[in-house]
């Protein structure tokens, strides 16, 4: 049993305390009702003291222990005080994992939505185009972004025309689909027909979303600490978009309302500036040494999806790390006695090791960890955009453009539609060119449908492998990126039979109407919604 660490408060204290922790008994409670910067200073001052967090609260961020300030801004001096020293001045970032921030970013373009989902220890959430049309018209125009470099440029009016008759081909290309799917795919008489209605509907969506430029507006809602936040200011402040350092500057200053001591650095000239500087320069100081050094070199032809790289020897790692746990034996002698066993008794080591998984959530331990595979991939935007959010792992892309051609779904040329999604690809590419040979090549990418294939690697340890290979193989995802990690089984499996047999969610399976299911459970009796 957890000891009881008793807090000797006054009756006055209590009052006054009483609305910022859920507890004052106890010793596990939770804070309520402060800023961020308050818990995150509370929790720096904490380390650094033998007092009670409730104490040092009532001493420290309460003088007296007075009742009479008003929740929500408890300690917020005394806050900003602490940062200033120990965050500024000591230059101690831990402390700035201690304080989060919900941010909703409303109106950017797929093309920036990537540039903030890049960092690794915080949460997305985006507006999905597999559940939402994009068919109507806000104020009168369809939902894209302009880049203010191109609304100053000779090449604004071309720009728009383009998207327009993008997005007017997308609406057009969804009801036909849609009809489509209703005919191939008719409903039988032990489904729901909201639940039908609702899975052709998302097929259809699925379907066309290629047509849909990297320019396509979302809205994203992101979570993070100061750290993080900190982290994606410089970042954005560093890139050759326009539309990121506006965002990053309107990031700012809505941050400075809730965590001001967290992002203090950011504009400082010898913190954040020379910092964002730093990165700037670098970006451009490799692209052009790449590009001189590669420009001669001819692309060779690869799969969609390419085991670039993995470690022989890592099934019997993983085995090793398995029994470490369990064992009094050194690393190298444990990792000697698993390259002796045969794949029979790997297998069983590590069966017993994962044990009987009934839901995919439920994962092994990190002795999964002790290997990891490098994918090269070559598939279309679009499932790009869903694998990008992956954030256990790393992922590095190339540019956004026309050069590895596009993909074409095959109920697009079965509809009739293959002439029509071929000119409109053809369209992007031209804008495209037009950007490029307007100066304007670091916008090319908006231009761009989600159709045409990117260029990306994705390296991860083998328990990241599972979390991606199962849920992204799961009946209810969208084919590109189901076909992606399909691949990626296959291939550990040819390499660590052992440790694809543990992925044992990964859905092979083809299936018609992808969300069929899944609508059908959700509307069952007793179904969350």
């Amino acid at each position: 049993m957890i000891p009881s660490n008793v807090d000797t408060l006054t009756a006055e204290e209590r009052e006054a305390l009483a609305p910022y922790f859920t507890a004052l008994e106890g010793p596990v409670f939770a804070l309520t009702g402060l800023p961020e910067v308050v818990k995150g200073a509370l929790f720096a001052r904490y380390s650094r003291s033998p007092k009670s967090l409730r104490r040092l609260f009532a001493d420290e961020f309460l003088p007296g222990g007075r009742a009479s300030v008003p929740t929500g801004s408890a300690g917020a001096e005394r806050a900003e005080s602490l940062y200033e020293k120990v965050f500024v001045e000591f230059g101690d970032d831990s402390v700035a994992q201690l304080g989060g921030v919900h941010l909703a970013v409303e109106g950017a373009s797929n093309v920036l939505t990537k540039v903030l989902e890049r960092g690794r220890l915080m949460a997305y959430l985006e507006q999905s185009t597999r559940y939402i049309p994009y068919t109507d018209r806000p104020g009168g125009r369809w939902r894209y972004v302009t880049p203010p470099e191109i609304e100053s440029s000779s090449l604004h009016g071309e720009f728009d025309a383009a998207m327009d008759r993008a997005f007017a081909t997308y609406a057009r290309f969804l009801d036909g689909m849609q009809s489509f799917f209703e005919r191939k795919f008719p409903r039988d008489a032990t489904t729901a027909e909201g639940a039908w209605r609702r899975a052709v509907r998302a097929k259809a969506l699925d379907t066309v979303r290629g047509l849909l430029p990297a320019a396509t507006k979302s809205s994203v809602g992101l979570y993070g600490s100061g750290q993080a936040f900190e982290a994606l200011l410089l970042r954005l402040r560093a890139s050759p978009l326009a539309e990121a350092r506006g965002c990053a500057d309107r990031m700012l200053v809505e941050l400075r309302k809730v965590i001001p001591a967290f992002v203090a650095r950011v504009d400082q000239p010898d913190r954040g500036v020379r910092w964002s500087q730093y990165l700037a320069d670098t970006r451009a100081h490799a692209q052009a040494t790449a590009h001189a050094r590669l420009a001669s070199v001819t692309p060779e032809e690869r799969s969609e999806v390419t085991l670039a790289d993995f470690d022989p020897d890592g099934e019997a790692k993983v085995v090793a790390a398995a029994l470490y746990p369990h064992a009094t034996l050194p690393d190298e002698q444990l990792l000697a006695v698993a390259r002796s066993m045969s794949d029979a008794e790997r297998g069983e080591i590590l069966r017993a090791y994962v044990g009987e998984r009934v839901n995919r959530r439920h994962k092994p331990g990190r002795a999964f960890e002790r290997t990891s595979y490098r994918f090269d991939i070559l598939s279309d935007y679009g499932a790009f955009r869903d694998l990008q959010r992956h954030r256990m792992l790393t992922i590095d892309w190339q540019p956004l453009s026309p050069a590895h051609g596009f993909t074409m779904p095959e109920e697009i040329a079965e509809a009739g539609f293959a002439a029509d999604w071929s000119r409109a690809m053809d369209e992007s590419a031209r804008l495209f060119d037009a950007l490029c040979g307007g100066g304007l090549g670091e916008l090319g990418p908006y231009a761009i449908s989600m159709a045409y294939r990117l260029r990306y690697a994705m390296q991860m340890n083998a328990r990241e492998a599972m979390h991606v290979i199962e849920l992204r193989t799961a009946p209810q995802g969208h084919p590109s990126y189901r076909r992606v990690c399909q691949t990626m089984h296959d291939l550990i499996a040819q390499k660590h039979p052992a440790v694809a047999a543990a992925m044992v969610f990964a859905d092979h399976s083809a299936v018609g109407l992808e969300r069929l299911q899944a609508e059908q459970k959700a509307r069952r009796p007793g179904a969350a919604h």
